[in-house]
């Protein structure tokens, strides 16, 4: 399955983002054979080997220790928290988190396409403060963000198929 960059859906969630002229956003879209909703994409999207390594940073940063547990939590809406996010926003078939800084958020979303397959999407948001321009920092670790939301999307795709 083949990861596409599109455009943010007017519908989404992460839409507010990329309205205005204060944030960066990405969207990113895989064609699934498998059938899944939202809590099945969130956990295997967030316990793939990969995300693993974030949460083991995370762990080191944050001195607690991120489980599956809080994984399948925010998966099943009985959390509004996980790690460093927190729900802004959500629905049956998307979720907006909130870094606890308020500089990112991170989108998930699972839709059918027009022949009835599944459609998962990863989008980000980098939010600056208004007139501000995105940080030099961000600017060089850009290429960097979108290959590993590439790779994040393609790996919890792959996940879901496994089973």
């Amino acid at each position: 399955m083949t990861v596409r960059a599109i455009a943010v859906p007017q519908d989404a969630l992460l839409q507010k983002y990329a309205k205005g002229d204060e944030a960066y956003t990405d969207c990113f879209a895989v064609t699934s054979r498998v059938e899944a909703d939202l809590p099945a994409f969130i956990e295997a999207f967030y316990t793939t080997w990969l995300f693993r390594l974030e949460r083991f940073v995370l762990m080191l940063a944050l001195r607690r220790r991120i489980r599956d547990r809080d994984v399948v939590a925010l998966a099943t809406g009985e959390a509004e928290r996980f790690a460093v996010w927190t729900v802004e926003a959500g629905d049956a078939a998307q979720i907006l988190l909130r870094e606890s800084s308020g500089a990112t958020r991170s989108y998930l979303a699972v839709r059918l396409d027009e022949a009835g397959r599944t459609r998962l999407l990863f989008g980000s948001a980098v939010v600056t403060r208004q007139g501000a321009e995105m940080s030099s920092l961000v600017r060089i670790l850009m290429p960097l963000h979108l290959l590993y939301s590439r790779a994040l999307l393609s790996l919890a795709e792959r996940r879901l198929r496994r089973g």
